[in-house]
């Protein structure tokens, strides 16, 4: 294979695929990327067994054919040479290493054959659908925070999909919990998605395709199975497997009886936590929440720093309460409230809490108490 391309063009696809390529391997060929040149373009290929990106870029193409190179090293070299660079790719050497040149620029690369480079398999995807980008980074941004990270519970480390009703209108719902917080956001359901089943999407698919999607405006092409998923858009396709497993039923752990409401100003809710919890230790991050009727008491202490507390004027009628928060995961819901206000809705000190976007009724948060 021979070829020249722009150095903006190659540094994005290599900057789309690099990222799934894990920087210990202990198999050397998923180091690599997977570099196919036909027609106008080349085709970058790079994968971990459980994640696949597949992006093209248009090139000079002079000879089709095929190579493999150093993922990071390749990405490393092309985002260090000047911009607007013409570089020049030739595989077509005799010892088969890929030569890299542009100016007085030259670096040879070691490859490794094709043949080793594992072939995706083309599984049968039949529940196909189209999504606005906008609403795809939404349901990903309002959830993931809340992704589990404790590997034994390997059911919670991801975004549970699924189509359901409410209140009678059909709709894409989002689900992620870690046992201590739960985040559920809905969009409408996109037509084609009604006959999906329920599937867990893995939080390093996640985190990829939020990456990707940052910075695309059209619609993205859905196709899954029970066992695989597949994200298509400008030129980009990202294949996945999904979690082998049976997500909770996330219902059962969202009240329905709290009715103390609590309403809140945000951002000045935000940030007397983020202050207030300077002073908790580290390990809990706990905050103390004293409510009474319209005011909010903020505390925190802990033996090695002192003390902190701090009041905040609030909407709040009905009797007395105190409750803990990990404050982390107070400041981690209130980042995704869109609103000028939040709604608390509480039962008692001990019980798990509903936190309410004012201006987004298709977001709701579940957040367990601790005890201060």
């Amino acid at each position: 294979m021979k070829l020249t391309i722009e150095r903006a063009a190659l540094l994005q696809s290599l900057n789309h695929v690099q990222s799934v390529v894990e920087r210990r391997n202990t198999i050397p060929i998923l180091a690599n990327v997977l570099l196919r040149v036909e027609n106008d373009g080349v085709t970058l290929t790079a994968t971990d067994m459980d994640i696949s990106i597949v992006d093209t870029a248009p090139a000079d193409v002079r000879s089709d054919g095929e190579t493999t190179a150093p993922a990071h090293t390749l990405y490393d070299i092309v985002r260090k040479l000047p911009e607007g660079a013409q570089i020049e790719l030739d595989s077509n050497t005799e010892d088969g290493r890929l030569v890299l040149s542009t100016g007085r620029s030259r670096f040879v690369l070691a490859t490794l054959p094709t043949a080793d480079f594992p072939a995706m398999r083309e599984d049968d995807l039949p529940h196909k659908f189209a999504m606005p980008a906008a609403s795809l980074r939404a349901l990903i941004d309002r959830t993931r925070f809340a992704i589990s990270t404790e590997e034994t519970r390997y059911y919670l480390n991801g975004i549970y999909m699924h189509a359901t009703e409410m209140d009678n209108v059909p709709v894409l719902r989002a689900v992620a919990t870690d046992g201590h917080r739960l985040a559920r956001v809905e969009t409408p359901l996109p037509d084609g998605a009604a006959g999906m089943p329920g599937i867990i999407i893995p939080r390093k698919t996640v985190n990829e395709l939020r990456r990707l999607i940052d910075e695309c405006d059209g619609d993205i092409d859905v196709a899954l199975s029970d066992t695989k998923i597949r994200f298509a858009f400008d030129g980009t396709v990202l294949s996945s497997k999904l979690i082998d497993g049976t997500f909770p039923d996330y219902e059962k752990v969202i009240p329905t009886g709290n009715d103390k409401l609590l309403e809140i100003d945000c951002r000045q809710f935000a940030a007397a936590v983020d202050r207030v919890a300077t002073i908790s230790t580290e390990r809990s991050r706990s905050v103390k929440l004293e409510i009474s009727p319209n005011n909010l008491t903020l505390s925190a202490s802990s033996p090695e720093a002192g003390s902190a507390r701090e009041e905040i004027e609030v909407s709040y009628d009905r009797e007395p309460i105190e409750i803990g928060f990990n404050s982390k995961y107070l400041l981690d819901i209130a980042q995704q409230v869109e609103g000028e206000t939040v709604q608390i809705l509480l039962s008692d000190g001990a019980s798990p809490t509903i936190v309410r976007d004012t201006a987004d009724s298709s977001a709701l948060y579940v957040l367990m108490p601790m005890r201060v």
